[in-house]
């Protein structure tokens, strides 16, 4: 099999991938996509909440919080300049008993060193907001917002091709041999391929650990384990209750169950956390009760038989059940060593909001 030469192969057609091979092509790099799948998007990017997140919640100083908080503003004109569907929207986080308003102030603490603006609002202020809300006190977050996820995909494949990026679909990375000249990538699928590659975006996700430990020459230890944390989504039978998003207080693995509004009106509640072992995207009607129990703690009207299950997603962690949350991570040669070849590691949310500041970091990185 011929060998082809090309300068940086992204693998990984996801929200971030598109992003980065955008970036890399529009810097006047020589760009393909390799996809394992027949379309663009078809995992994590496609099965969230649509949410451009605030940068509330991370470490200051942490690479989420950087990138979340330069990736709002950035994707926010964005969706301006290219016409993706978007509304800024704003989102209450609620506290719903008396012992969770001290977790407010430190939520708003941590917001404004990340310089996120949030104001503290007593409860008949967030309930003349939204009166069907029930809080014992509130942060209001005016920046977070939800998008069209998958008309900013589209957008961002179109910014990649039109500077000359490739995509190759239905071409999943069967082996790599890092080289003297870079890395050497055994590509299958209908059409195999072998491509010598000067540089190497691992964005692939759910497998971005799995496809790591692919590349014969990258030190295993540079690989971190992967958790998969199922989150499921239920639908609301019926007109949505709340213009805003609804958060209620952080838990385990997420930010609990929230209520989201989509750019068509329609309300869902989700994600929950449920580890799972595998891939499996069924929504399992039986949790559904445990949603009215969480949903009526800050919407006492939520109706009986109000909920039908919607949709799952599953978020690609590097941290196992019960382990305090950690950064994204973008590994470079200063860390492992091989010349060329990035990995991004535990990339979930906000990884939308994230997408256009994680690509010109993954650029930036490859042209030191």
């Amino acid at each position: 099999m011929t060998v082809e030469r090309i300068e940086c192969a992204v693998i990984g057609a996801g929200i971030v991938g598109l992003a980065v091979a955008r970036e890399l092509a529009m810097r006047g790099k020589e760009v393909i996509v390799l996809e394992s799948e027949n379309a663009i998007g078809t995992g994590t990017s496609s099965r969230n909440s649509e949410v451009i997140h605030a940068g509330i919640y991370y470490e200051p100083g942490s690479l989420k919080s950087k990138v979340c908080v330069e990736g709002k503003k950035r994707l926010y004109q964005y969706c301006d300049e290219h016409g993706v569907s978007y509304k800024n929207c704003g989102k209450l986080i609620v506290a719903t008993e008396e012992a969770q308003l001290s977790t407010l102030k430190t939520i708003q603490e941590k917001a404004a060193a990340n310089g996120v603006p949030l104001d503290l609002l007593r409860a008949n202020e967030a309930i003349s907001m939204e009166p069907e809300l029930f809080c014992v006190g509130a942060l209001f977050s005016p920046t977070t917002g939800i998008v069209d996820t998958h008309g900013l995909m589209l957008a961002y494949q179109g910014d990649a091709e039109d500077h000359g990026a490739m995509i190759a679909f239905m071409s999943p990375l069967e082996r790599a041999q890092v080289n003297t000249n870079g890395v050497l990538l055994s590509v299958g699928g209908d059409m195999p391929m072998k491509l010598q590659c000067d540089q190497v975006v691992n964005s692939a996700g759910l497998f971005a650990p799995a496809l790591a430990r692919k590349f014969n020459g990258l030190a295993k230890n540079f690989v971190p384990k992967e958790y998969f944390a199922k989150g499921n989504y239920y639908g609301l039978n019926g007109k949505a209750p709340f213009s805003r998003l609804i958060y209620p207080m952080p838990r385990d693995g997420g930010l609990g169950v929230h209520i989201t509004v989509d750019l068509g009106g329609q309300a869902r509640f989700g994600p929950d956390v449920e580890w799972v072992e595998e891939l499996n995207y069924e929504v399992d009607p039986s949790r559904c009760a445990g949603f009215y129990e969480a949903i009526r703690t800050y919407w006492p009207g939520l109706p009986d038989n109000s909920l039908h299950p919607d949709y799952a997603g599953i978020r690609p962690k590097i941290h196992g059940p019960g382990t305090p949350l950690v950064d994204f991570i973008v590994q470079g040669p200063s860390e492992h060593g091989v010349k060329g070849l990035i990995n991004l590691f535990g990339i979930e949310s906000p990884g939308v909001t994230s997408s256009l500041a994680l690509a010109s970091h993954t650029a930036d990185m490859l042209a030191v």
